[in-house]
């Protein structure tokens, strides 16, 4: 499922003064990210036999890397509120692909992603190296898919998703699904797992569309990519880490999702006011 808008999503003509800075980036990205990716894979072999599901040093590494690239796009991070300690996982909502990069540089996480982006060049290696863990929007795969979660979260793994089930363009928040929520009501879990809420706000480097840094619908990877590469100005997103929510204080999934979203959809709002965007 996928997210449409009536307005077509902003184009970006790239012109000669651009490409110099597109491939400079680009080529800074490239030692960085896929240079993180070989020394992950290289510590994964420490971690793996003495650790199994746990990654005592993997993550460190990976919010280092996510940190650095933010800093080569030009995006500027702005943290509000504290990650949770507590086990469980983060809910936010969904604007684009560059959200795996912002979350990760904030905290130590694992995503939750749908299993097609394992299959994705490039973009799924990394994903697969730094343990996210890919589902199946499959009925028939739920009770395997709520085993997973489980042992993720029993090795004390944050994960990290976005209920609304697909991606938007940055200026609203979409109704939150329910389903991925089941997990943290196994009995053996929902005393001590927590689920915090996260607000994920983009600020659009001046003189660009509101929506400059949205992903959504049948947008294409590559010139989305090229477009935040060739920009001079810096953008900025804020993060808002709402106060946890208790699993066990919630009766079902359904309510738990309902809390989730009005935490999101408050502090959304809340920060576009105050930036006079709303």
């Amino acid at each position: 499922m996928t997210w449409g808008a009536d307005i077509p999503p902003p184009r970006q003509a790239l012109d000669l003064r651009d490409w110099p800075r597109v491939i400079l980036r680009a080529s800074v990205l490239g030692v960085l990210i896929f240079g993180g990716l070989v020394i992950l894979l290289a510590l994964r072999l420490i971690e793996r036999p003495l650790f199994g599901l746990r990654r005592p040093l993997t993550p460190y590494l990976t919010q280092a890397v996510c940190r650095a690239t933010l800093r080569v796009l030009g995006l500027r991070l702005h943290v509000h509120g504290q990650p949770m300690r507590e086990r469980g996982a983060l809910v936010a909502n969904h604007a684009s692909w560059l959200d795996i990069f912002v979350l990760n540089a904030a905290d130590r996480v694992y995503f939750v992603s749908k299993s097609e982006v394992a299959t994705w060049p490039g973009i799924g290696w990394l994903a697969r190296a730094t343990g996210t863990v890919f589902i199946r929007r499959n009925r028939h795969d739920a009770a395997r898919q709520k085993l997973l979660f489980e042992a993720r979260l029993r090795a004390g793994h944050r994960l990290c998703f976005f209920p609304e089930g697909t991606s938007s363009d940055g200026q609203r928040v979409l109704g939150f699904k329910s389903t991925l929520f089941e997990a943290f009501f196994a009995p053996e879990l929902r005393d001590f797992l927590h689920i915090q809420p996260v607000s994920v706000i983009y600020h659009a480097p001046e003189g660009c569309a509101p929506r400059f840094y949205g992903w959504w619908g049948e947008m294409a990877f590559g010139p989305h990519l090229l477009a935040v590469l060739a920009q001079p100005a810096r953008g900025r997103v804020e993060l808002e880490f709402h106060p946890p929510l208790r699993v066990a204080d919630l009766p079902d999934r359904k309510r738990v999702a309902q809390a989730a979203e009005i935490a999101v959809r408050d502090g959304f709002a809340r920060r576009r006011s105050e930036a006079g965007l709303a």
